[in-house]
């Protein structure tokens, strides 16, 4: 259903209750609303954290709309929506607060939820960013073993910007392992996905890359 049907159920529900005697009529209003305002607000700690990565600056509500989220998804019931606003808290202690240890547990179980949930794109991202902590750790095999999984799953659901993404992170990982003719496989193949997919936020990395992994 969409937002627009939920409010549209939630207020025939408010007359099933008041006209018609049903006051069992208002938990099924609850649930429509607490659906509505759960996806909102993921979707707006999103674009908080989407102006974040443009100009730096944290948005004080943003980790509060994710918990938000978090909370309704899990009183509803949906384990893709759940797993989602988990990432999305991981997310923000980890790139916002460059805080892993307080982000790692919220990353961990976003992907158990979104494994259980079958979304393979929340998978992505969450062994993504788990490989980001492993990298940060210091343990590279298992960096590149996440990221590799993740790449696997991005390909599967034909999530190309995303692959480019990811090969850019195992270009990294593989220069911290010596092996300097997969740098370069890696980077030409992530700017060839993201100039052909229209990433060009992406091409923008994989040349920060080149720079930084030159000789």
């Amino acid at each position: 259903m969409s937002a627009d049907e939920r409010i549209e159920q939630a207020g025939l529900l408010y007359e099933r209750a008041v006209f018609g005697g049903d006051p069992a009529a208002l938990a099924a209003a609850d649930h429509e609303l607490n659906a509505v305002e759960a996806d909102l607000c993921l979707a707006r700690g999103r674009i908080a954290h989407a102006r974040f990565l443009d100009g730096g600056t944290e948005d004080p509500d943003e980790l509060a709309l994710f918990e938000r989220a978090a909370e309704l998804y899990e009183k509803l019931g949906d384990v893709r929506g759940h797993g989602e606003s988990l990432f999305w808290v991981g997310i923000f202690h980890q790139v916002v607060r460059h805080d892993g240890a307080t982000a790692l547990p919220s990353l961990e179980r976003s992907h158990e939820l979104a494994t259980q949930a079958g979304d393979k794109l929340t998978m992505s991202y969450a062994l993504r960013h788990l490989g980001f902590a492993e990298h940060v750790a210091g343990r590279l095999a298992a960096a590149r073993e996440r990221l590799e999984e993740s790449v696997r799953l991005r390909r599967e659901i034909g999530f190309l910007p995303g692959v480019a993404a990811n090969l850019v992170g195992l270009a990294y990982i593989a220069s911290g392992e010596g092996r300097h003719d997969d740098v370069i496989q890696l980077l030409d193949e992530a700017d060839s996905i993201a100039q052909s997919s229209g990433a060009h936020g992406i091409t923008r990395q994989v040349a920060e890359a080149r720079a930084d992994l030159a000789g």
